[in-house]
């Protein structure tokens, strides 16, 4: 079964919530930030966290949940789902640089979220899937 919209929601924030963010307090001091305190930069880190888990069930899985009606077996090949990565990441970066008013610059944002990303991708199409086994066959659902 391909995973339903509730399913994809709750992958997306299950995995952002734990992989993300064990990957975000392991890495944040280590980020090319320049002068910034460790505090700030844990204070951005996780609102890019945040902010990629609100975007990503408010725009991103309808978004991806529509295309997928237009595909013969309604699903992605996983090249696209590490790929979706790049569009979010875009926006992301720019709604909390523009929007949010955050001080994210280009690099460390960049080593964050690409690392990020591909971890959780990892996490999906791995170890989730070994520790919840039927997690394919109830559409994606956790609970």
């Amino acid at each position: 079964m391909t995973p339903t919209m509730l399913g994809r929601w709750q992958s997306r924030l299950f995995v952002l919530a734990t992989a993300g963010l064990l990957w975000t307090l392991a890495l944040s001091p280590l980020l090319p930030v320049g002068f910034a305190t460790t505090a700030d930069t844990y204070e951005t880190t996780f609102a890019a966290i945040g902010v990629t888990a609100a975007v990503g069930v408010v725009l991103w899985e309808p978004v991806y949940q529509l295309l997928q009606q237009f595909r013969w077996e309604k699903d992605w090949p996983a090249v696209l789902t590490l790929l979706e990565g790049i569009p979010e990441g875009v926006v992301v970066f720019f709604l909390m640089r523009d929007v949010l008013d955050y001080d994210v610059r280009a690099l460390p944002f960049t080593i964050h979220f690409g690392t990020t990303w591909l971890l959780v991708f990892l996490c999906l199409h791995g170890p989730l899937r070994v520790v919840s086994v039927r997690w394919r066959f109830r559409g994606g659902r956790l609970l």
